[in-house]
């Protein structure tokens, strides 16, 4: 897969089927739009591109959102690229491109710039200055530039569409396993180890730290049944994301008890895959007590992970 920076990067593309929008999480409404562009692509031994945009357009037009995100720049290329994308052009977005009317954007990015032969959109696509462009705008003027246009019916999962502003909502109440149902995937995070207050080893449950992401989603405090990944190892473990009040609030870590037993991780970067939550942040009374409910946190993980194919080997 290609990363384009430019339109200029762009010229020549064969055939190339198009379609717009931020993909964060790259979910099952992502995943159907992709199959989509990749079936009109084979039919024509096309160009499967991807039009994103960076920063979020959020970051100029409204910078004062605090934006949380469901994947990094990085895991959402490798994420298109597996979902079968060719190119990918990552257009600067600033509010000079911000003020362009509907018509020059469809002109400048969408023919002159990409060659767009298929657009593939959702039915509430908005583009161009005050975001002005709509579906139909698309749809009238697309003929006159040389290309068709697909308005996309979004996913339905449970009676609702599927959106990344759903996952997030979900992630953040700590719905983990919903979550992971509309992502065709756990919900993960990654970063490297760190040292934390060495408390899990002095109760029995050695734990691998990490600090929250920067500008991720995260899950609400409390306990999950996990796997942290080490390249493409899979460690089945127990997850507390919090302050650990028990012993006066700290900073918030997110810290992992193998249930495989300590690995010397520190300094390597792991991602940690967030199946199912089990409970709350809980103060306990002693540390005795919190060391009882720790283990009946890894009882719960293993008979958790044994419903799911191929780990059962990795949780006994």
């Amino acid at each position: 897969m290609r990363v384009a920076q430019s339109l200029q990067e762009c010229a020549g593309l064969a055939y190339p089927v198009v379609t717009i929008g931020n993909f964060d999480g790259v979910h099952v409404g992502h995943q159907a739009v992709l199959r989509l562009v990749r079936e009109r692509v084979q039919l024509h031994r096309g160009t499967v591109v991807v039009l994103t945009f960076d920063p979020h357009p959020l970051r100029v037009l409204a910078p004062k959102v605090a934006l949380r995100f469901l994947c990094d720049p990085a895991d959402k290329l490798g994420l298109l690229e597996a979902a079968g994308v060719d190119v990918v052009v990552r257009l600067p977005f600033t509010q000079e491109f911000a003020a362009q009317t509907p018509e020059e954007f469809m002109a400048r990015v969408l023919r002159d710039g990409l060659g767009t032969r298929e657009l593939f959109v959702g039915q509430n696509f908005r583009f161009g200055k005050d975001r002005a462009g709509t579906i139909h705008t698309l749809m009238d003027a697309g003929p006159r530039m040389g290309f068709t246009v697909q308005a996309i019916a979004p996913v339905v999962v449970g009676g609702a569409p599927v959106s990344s502003t759903r996952i997030r909502d979900l992630v953040q109440a700590g719905r983990v396993s919903d979550a992971a149902a509309l992502l065709s995937r756990p919900y993960m995070l990654k970063g490297p180890v760190v040292r934390g207050e060495r408390r899990g080893g002095v109760l029995g449950f050695p734990t691998a730290n990490l600090l929250p992401p920067e500008g991720r989603v995260l899950p609400p405090d409390g306990v999950y049944a996990s796997h942290l990944w080490v390249g493409t190892q899979a460690l089945a473990g127990v997850t507390y994301i919090g302050t650990r009040p028990t012993f006066g609030a700290g900073a918030r870590l997110i810290e992992t008890h193998l249930l495989e037993g300590d690995r010397g991780l520190y300094g390597l970067e792991v991602a940690i895959a967030f199946y199912e939550r089990l409970r709350d942040d809980q103060t306990f009374d002693s540390a005795d007590l919190l060391a009882q409910q720790i283990s009946a946190d890894v009882d719960r993980t293993r008979e958790i992970l044994r419903t799911r194919p191929g780990v059962a080997a990795r949780t006994s």
